[in-house]
């Protein structure tokens, strides 16, 4: 356990640390030494005392690194990230500002835009389950799809990237990521992914959840509260705590009989198949004949930039 925290520790050195990337990398070897030498001082009767000191000292300057570091709304966002949702309510109407509905010519080359849109509550009749696979079947990237009549909102929660910031699972555990919940017309976030991802290509599957639909509305306001706070007081991604499928699973703890914590929710892959398993997904099929039918990718290449994309993508599906 004193190996695993000092290298937990020389790994917020190396992130959160002062100066430039040479310098944290030396300081990062220096705190793995004496985190190591003060181990080894605790093994001698005589030395223990004072290693022990030590060592509790070079975790706290790594606690006090760690918690120092504040998230922030206000950097040079990259273009997906740089506009934030937020919702406003009339009763049952909710307004939602600011929804991602960007013009693809490429994975890289398109034309920003946004647009409003007030849905109905009362109309709320639809949640899908989105789960976006690209290098094999542990790992999916997990969004859920709010439908009202023929209407559809896509919530896809991300990392939020600077410019020229790269993505590394390993610098989502150290604070390197705030959080952003991107709300998108199904032509943007789900076209991105079948029609324009090459390298390497997305396997996109839609699954219709099962259950009340009350509960449906719940995830869906607590997702708005959600997004509005995160435009006043931003939050940091994690890697493993809190991430595309363990916050979906945490704003559905508004519902009563919500689905628990399982390891196929953390190897976000699995995810679907566990809600399979819990009933929560149709149950006319076995999973894996469910998901052959819920594969979207050859009617979303069809349907391109239709205005009728949602439902010409959901014909045929369970």
């Amino acid at each position: 356990m004193l190996a695993l925290a000092t290298g937990w520790g020389a790994l917020v050195v190396f992130y959160l640390g002062p100066g430039s990337g040479t310098l944290r990398t030396g300081l990062a070897w220096g705190f793995a030494a004496l985190g190591l030498a003060a181990i080894a001082g605790m093994l001698a009767r005589r030395t223990r005392r004072g290693a022990a000191v030590a060592f509790a000292g070079l975790f706290a300057l790594a606690l006090l690194l760690f918690a120092a570091e504040t998230p922030s709304n206000e950097r040079e966002w990259q273009t997906e990230v740089a506009v934030l949702p937020y919702a406003t309510f009339d009763g049952d109407l909710v307004t939602v500002h600011n929804i991602r509905n960007f013009d693809y010519r490429s994975e890289t080359d398109f034309t920003p835009a946004y647009y409003d849109r007030t849905v109905d509550l009362r109309k709320l009749d639809r949640l899908d389950l989105i789960s976006v696979y690209w290098m094999g079947p542990a790992i999916a990237h997990v969004m859920l799809s709010f439908g009202f009549g023929e209407d559809h909102l896509a919530i896809s929660i991300e990392v939020r990237k600077e410019e020229s910031e790269p993505y590394s699972s390993v610098a989502g555990f150290f604070r390197q990521y705030e959080i952003v919940y991107i709300v998108s017309d199904e032509r943007d976030v789900i076209r991105l992914r079948t029609n324009y991802r090459k390298d390497p290509p997305e396997d996109v599957y839609i699954y219709r959840a099962t259950g009340d639909v009350e509960n449906a509305r719940r995830i869906f306001l607590d997702y708005m509260r959600e997004i509005n706070e995160l435009r006043e007081r931003p939050k940091w991604y994690n890697t493993l705590t809190t991430n595309c499928t363990t916050t979906i699973l945490a704003h559905a703890g508004v519902n009563p009989g919500h689905v628990a914590m399982s390891w196929k929710v953390l190897v976000s892959g699995y995810a679907a198949e566990y809600l399979y398993e819990m009933g929560r997904l149709d149950q006319s099929f076995p999973f894996e004949e469910l998901m052959r039918r819920s594969h979207v990718n050859a009617a979303a290449q069809a349907a391109d930039a239709a205005p009728d994309f949602s439902q010409r993508i959901r014909v045929g599906l369970p």
